[in-house]
């Protein structure tokens, strides 16, 4: 059973954050450090450091399946934010998608327990939950099952967040669980799948679309939200971070309209989508370049990915700005950093 917070909000204090050199991360990093907390990182080696450009943030190195780096970079810690994630919808091995996300996420809160980590946000994805089939807007009590995931990433989420879960109920673990949706914003280095969309439609490259959509919301709000939860979240909750629910046509237009482009017009049937994916996997499997379009893509866009964050906004006073914010600092970003040919 969730319990409140009985020590109120979070004193500032030692933080490991993972995922900083990523999406998310480093907004994560902006946020507890204006906060106040000092601010430990935990990066692979091989991770890309152009988002890490702070002078006063502690670099660990090291993978978050490894216990012995995970243990080392954990000491003297009083909280963890765990932002970390393979954030794929394809590779060679889906399968590695699966293992990265649910077991980096054991070994980091076995770490976390070992070391008397007094409060945890495991940050989770709305990928966990089932959106409804008429577009309505889903809460967190429409938990997906490994089973009804589509597609490796999401199965991952789920399998990683039932591992909190069940280490809150079975250990004590002190871990409040937040649910981003489809963060947009500046730093988006790999591209996350999104940010693609956002870098290829910018450029005039994506004229036309299918009928989906999606919850945007500016990644320094998804940031914010987590120190919400490390202040007032319930040990074992759920919280989604969210923002506006949006057509993916109405998406675009207003990315063409940004970029002074004509907006795409042309609503393609799924079944004329679904042959493009296929062939872009296989070329995948040649170049190694993760394909534009996917299979278990175009499978999810049969669903609006519509959901609620009144849960958030009321226990946690969480809020976001219009998303199309978002959409221009993303644009931005993409521009200043050479993204937008």
């Amino acid at each position: 059973m969730a319990e409140a917070n009985p020590r109120g909000p979070a004193e500032p204090g030692p933080v490991l954050i993972t995922g900083a050199s990523g999406f998310l991360g480093p907004a994560l990093v902006d946020v507890f450090r204006q906060a106040g907390f000092p601010v430990r990182i935990l990066v692979r080696a091989t991770s890309p450091r152009r988002n890490l450009t702070w002078t006063d943030v502690e670099i660990t190195e090291g993978d978050m399946r490894d216990p012995a780096a995970v243990a080392a970079a954990m000491r003297g810690q009083r909280y963890l934010v765990h932002a970390a994630a393979d954030y794929r919808l394809w590779a060679p091995d889906m399968e590695e998608i699966v293992r990265t996300n649910r077991d980096g996420t054991r070994v980091l809160m076995e770490a976390a327990l070992k070391a008397g980590v007094e409060r945890i946000v495991y940050t989770s994805s709305v990928a966990t939950i089932k959106p409804h089939d008429d577009g309505t807007p889903a809460d967190e009590t429409r938990p997906l099952t490994p089973e009804t995931a589509i597609g490796a990433y999401k199965r991952s989420k789920v399998v990683a967040e039932r591992v909190v879960e069940e280490m809150v109920a079975r250990d004590g673990l002190p871990a409040v669980i937040v649910n981003p949706s489809t963060p947009i914003g500046p730093r988006d280095v790999k591209p996350t799948p999104t940010g693609r969309i956002i870098q290829e439609a910018a450029m005039g490259r994506m004229p036309a679309f299918v009928d989906t959509g999606l919850n945007l919301a500016h990644v320094d709000d998804v940031a914010g939200g987590h120190l919400l939860a490390l202040n007032k979240g319930r040990v074992g909750e759920k919280y989604i971070l969210g923002g506006e629910n949006v057509l993916l046509s109405q998406m675009l237009a207003d990315i063409a309209g940004i970029v002074g482009r004509k907006p795409p017009t042309v609503n393609l049937p799924r079944a004329v989508v679904y042959p493009i994916a296929f062939v872009s996997e296989q070329i995948a499997r040649v170049t190694g370049k993760a394909p534009f379009a996917t299979i278990d893509g175009i499978r999810m866009s049969r669903y609006r990915m519509f959901f609620s964050d009144a849960k958030a906004r009321a226990e946690l006073g969480y809020g976001a700005r219009p998303y199309r914010e978002g959409l221009s600092d993303a644009i931005k970003w993409f521009r200043d950093a050479g993204y937008l040919r």
